[in-house]
């Protein structure tokens, strides 16, 4: 299975992205999904996590609030909502996946993933 991350792009500071995470080569309903990024000189961290049903969201509190993880697993797709983005949100954003032990189980550590996107840039200028 492959996944392909799409929507990235430069938005000036209080503005709005939306995120793509397309998966190809398996129906990923079975799979916990999530976001992570990594800015320059920094480790990657996590975003937001989502169940396999979709009915279970999870968020880094830097984002809570702002951000919507969601899923269509009729699409094999999973979005990131940005909104109210702020400079340091700035990174290389990644999605991630695994098969989950049960379908409503998130997961919130890098360690815990074993498929990963290439990436695709967020760059928020103030």
């Amino acid at each position: 299975v492959q996944f392909v991350e799409s929507g990235g792009g430069l938005v000036q500071a209080g503005g709005s992205l939306r995120l793509s995470c397309a998966a190809s080569g398996r129906t990923v309903s079975s799979y916990a999904m999530g976001w992570f990024r990594q800015a320059p000189g920094k480790e990657r961290e996590f975003v937001a996590a989502i169940s396999g049903s979709g009915s279970i969201p999870y968020y880094a509190d830097s984002v809570k609030g702002r951000f919507t993880i969601s899923r269509d697993n009729a699409r094999n797709t999973m979005y990131l909502q940005m909104n109210s983005l702020k400079p340091e949100d700035t990174a290389v954003y990644y999605c991630a996946a695994r098969r989950a032990i049960y379908s409503e189980r998130v997961y919130s550590s890098k360690w815990e993933y074993n498929y990963w996107g290439q990436g695709t840039q967020v760059t928020v200028s103030s």
